[in-house]
């Protein structure tokens, strides 16, 4: 299979992302050799400041340079997470991923960031590109993004569909999926994508009449034909499989 073809703007990305992670690694060591030795100076015998005035010009300097610290990194992470998601519009999730990566180290608490990387991993999980143990574990990595983000944001609505979705149809879990995409539809009442996946989980665990009631929502809530269709086949055979 021929690899994709890179654009020149996401070489760029990708160039400038390395190149600022470089220049950041250097910066932060001459800095922190910098304020050792600016420290160190305000004592007559370079050692650690030893009177009250000398340490709280000490403080003082320390807590600018932490100030400067914490704005390089901020503007790291910034474009860590920027070039991942550009990445993954581009669906070159395995760059995606190791961009993301980076992005999560400056950023643990951003939501998007774990949802993110747990699409790239699980694109990457239904690849050709990996053995089955590999696979595994990237499919393992896309549940630990999800649940990361969900914990972060419990009514975070992409990553509770994801989640789900890997648990009935990859991992088949559906039981698990159950409580998330209920969750998920007392927020988007009207995304009969989830009703289906519920509807599916339902009937994987043998609750029939709740994969029923999840198709006749659908048939109430929907005017569109092909929805409508869809709906009324998968009732038939839930139907079909509760009286047999």
């Amino acid at each position: 299979m021929a690899k994709k073809r890179i654009t020149g703007s996401v070489i760029i990305l990708i160039v400038l992302a390395a190149a600022l992670g470089g220049v950041f690694v250097y910066k932060k060591i001459a800095a922190r050799n910098s304020l050792a030795a600016q420290i160190a100076a305000l004592s007559p015998r370079g050692a650690p400041p030893q009177t009250i005035e000398d340490l709280r010009k000490a403080i003082a300097l320390y807590e600018t340079k932490i100030e400067e610290h914490l704005k390089d990194s901020q503007q790291t992470g910034i474009y860590w997470k920027i070039l991942g998601s550009r990445l993954v519009d581009k669906k070159l999730h395995g760059e995606a991923l190791e961009a993301l990566e980076r992005a999560a180290y400056y950023y643990p608490e951003d939501e998007t960031v774990h949802y993110l990387i747990g699409i790239s991993a699980g694109t990457l999980a239904k690849g050709e590109y990996f053995s089955p143990a590999e696979q595994e574990q990237h499919f393992r990595m896309a549940e630990q993004a999800y649940l990361q983000a969900i914990d972060i944001d419990e009514r975070y609505g992409k990553a509770l569909y994801g989640l789900s979705v890997l648990y009935v149809f990859e991992f088949g879990r559906p039981a698990e999926a159950v409580p998330y995409l209920e969750r998920f539809l007392d927020i988007h009442k009207g995304d009969t994508d989830a009703m289906f996946v519920l509807a599916a989980a339902r009937y994987m665990t043998e609750d029939y009449q709740g994969a029923v009631d999840m198709y006749d929502r659908i048939l109430e809530l929907t005017k569109d034909t092909n929805i409508r269709s869809q709906a009324e086949s998968n009732r038939q055979q839930v139907m079909d499989e509760w009286y047999r």
